[in-house]
């Protein structure tokens, strides 16, 4: 697939920071050391992966999108979970600041976030809200005398929820609307106060990463801390998705590009009846439909990542992207864990871990079927 020179640079910079600062302590993070997530954010910053997409002005490298893609990609073959933290804080962050931010929010945060002093999530699924995020019960009334908002209520899954400083969050405004039209977006700063944070549930995967559970109180939110047009939030974050849903397909990539390269190297060092795995045809098949799929992925992944950069409409190929990649990475880890055997159901082999990791790009984002939803109606409108 071709790169250019300089997204050729920023690829192999990426493997070697990989091999350099994420390898030596991947098992840790995996185990949920939050010191050692701590840690690699504040290197993943050094290393100017929180910038790379951002306009110079603002403390960004004045990259294009496609190489940051490529960095979550060379990421996630190591830790999923670290790089779906890093997805979240720039394009579900970062990037709504840029698009929707007055100049007074952009100035304030904006240079924050993108040099990676303060980290971002994403509020927007609650304990009714999943597919249906219109559907949101927190709320966020208007106290005229004071300028500012009171918000109540609860958000569940959030990513980075226990190391974030700055919170995107829906809020409905207007109560006399039903559904998405009601919903407002706001920041949010940690210290705000009757805002508490809480650890989420164990997971099944992404162990490496941390997620929560956020409740208001009575929480005070300044007028000017509001994202975009009063009743206008849904767009917002419907807007930042698109561009998520291209980097949870970059993350879903890499996980399947582990899985191909552990069982390539599982099918060339394991014996059976005499003869190496990748002998058997029945592996070779295996091996086949993953590589041949890992590229259809990447083709996905660049045309929309060109198109959004190009300033054309990327909705469906974002879409179409998430979709297959995601559904891919959990074919590959099936795939590596069958060549694996019952090794590949011990904690001995990484194949395991990709596995548990891919389960759940199917959700992130939007799950497959609402993707199934959003390309399907880009196809009849």
């Amino acid at each position: 697939m071709f790169l250019t020179e300089t997204q050729q640079d920023i690829q192999l910079m990426a493997r070697e920071w990989v091999e350099k600062e994420l390898m030596p302590v991947s098992e840790r993070l995996e185990a949920g050391d939050i010191n050692i997530l701590r840690t690699l954010w504040a290197k993943m910053a050094d290393a100017g992966f929180t910038a790379l997409p951002f306009p110079e002005a603002y403390g960004g490298a004045g990259m294009d999108s496609l190489s940051y893609f490529l960095v979550l990609t060379e990421i996630s073959k190591v830790s999923a979970a670290l790089a779906t933290a890093l997805s979240v804080h720039v394009s579900l962050i970062g990037m709504p600041l840029l698009q929707y931010g007055s100049d007074e929010q952009k100035e304030k945060y904006l240079p924050d976030v993108v040099s990676g002093k303060k980290i971002g999530a994403f509020a927007l699924t609650e304990a009714n809200a999943g597919s249906d995020a219109g559907s949101g019960l927190c709320k966020a009334r208007f106290d005229q005398e004071k300028g500012q908002y009171v918000l109540d209520g609860t958000k569940l899954f959030i990513t980075n929820a226990l190391l974030a400083d700055v919170f995107m969050v829906t809020a409905r405004t207007n109560f006399d609307e039903k559904g998405s039209k009601g919903l407002s977006a706001f920041i949010v700063e940690r210290d705000t106060e009757g805002f508490q944070i809480h650890p989420g549930e164990e997971k099944m995967g992404l162990k490496g990463g941390d997620w929560g559970e956020l409740q208001f109180d009575q929480s005070p939110v300044l007028e000017t801390n509001r994202l975009g047009d009063e009743g206008k939030g849904f767009k917002v974050f419907m807007n930042s998705l698109n561009i998520g849903r291209i980097g949870i397909a970059s993350v879903s990539l890499g996980i399947a590009e582990a899985c191909l390269a552990a069982s390539l190297k599982y099918a060339d060092e394991r014996q059976q009846f005499g003869k190496s795995l990748h002998q058997f045809q029945a592996i070779q098949w295996k091996l086949a439909d993953m590589a041949t799929e890992i590229e259809a992925a990447k083709s996905l992944i660049y045309s929309a990542a060109r198109l959004k950069d190009a300033g054309q409409d990327y909705v469906k190929e974002a879409s179409m992207a998430k979709l297959y990649a995601s559904e891919l990475a959990n074919r590959c880890a099936n795939h590596a864990v069958q060549i694996h055997g019952g090794y590949g159901y011990t904690t001995d082999f990484p194949v395991e871990r990709y596995f548990r990791d891919a389960r759940v790009m199917t959700l992130f984002e939007g799950t497959s079927e609402v993707q199934h939803i959003v390309i399907g109606k880009s196809l009849v409108c």
